[in-house]
């Protein structure tokens, strides 16, 4: 794990209590350095802030889902809502046979062609003890085999480290 993207999110945290600072554009800049360290393309990679207003979860990254919808926090089906609600990663290499909600998968980016997701890694990111978002990593393509490999407890530690310094700026953003 490249302790520089640690150090890199630790600064941006740190950066919040300055006044007149804004790094919500950093936020993609940091979900395309995620995907490089995890070997995983930018869009494969989502951040998700709770509103506690609203009761749900909405993007912060990737840019083009941000003003697709949101996920309600109560919603069986969708991975990032459990992950939410439980405060328990996951790793699911059989992602396209669970059933899941599958609305934001269908949303073409620049880099992709609306490929389903295959593998996944769900984890939640903390804030003061409490989840305030949800990160995500994925391998999407045409079929399992063409998505990539099978995640490991290694990506998963990886993701976990990665969490812990994005709670405070995802609690910046997430809002009520």
């Amino acid at each position: 794990m490249a302790t520089n993207l640690l150090s890199e999110l630790e600064q941006m945290a740190a950066a919040l209590d300055q006044e007149g600072v804004t790094v919500e554009n950093s936020l993609l800049a940091v979900g395309e350095k995620i995907a490089k360290e995890l070997g995983v393309k930018a869009d494969e990679v989502a951040i998700l802030a709770v509103s506690t207003r609203w009761r749900h979860l909405h993007f912060l990254v990737p840019q083009p889902l941000k003003n697709v919808g949101f996920i309600p926090l109560t919603s069986n089906s969708a991975l990032a809502a459990r992950t939410a609600r439980e405060s328990r990663p996951e790793i699911n290499n059989n992602f396209s046979g669970v059933r899941h909600a599958t609305v934001f998968e269908g949303v073409r980016t620049a880099m992709t062609s609306g490929e389903s997701i295959h593998k996944i890694i769900s984890a939640p990111i903390l804030y003061e003890g409490k989840v305030v978002g949800v990160m995500q990593i994925s391998r999407k393509g045409t079929s399992a085999e063409t998505s990539g490999p099978d995640f490991t407890a290694e990506d998963l530690g990886k993701v976990l480290a990665l969490c812990r310094p994005l709670g405070r700026l995802v609690h910046h953003f997430g809002g009520e």
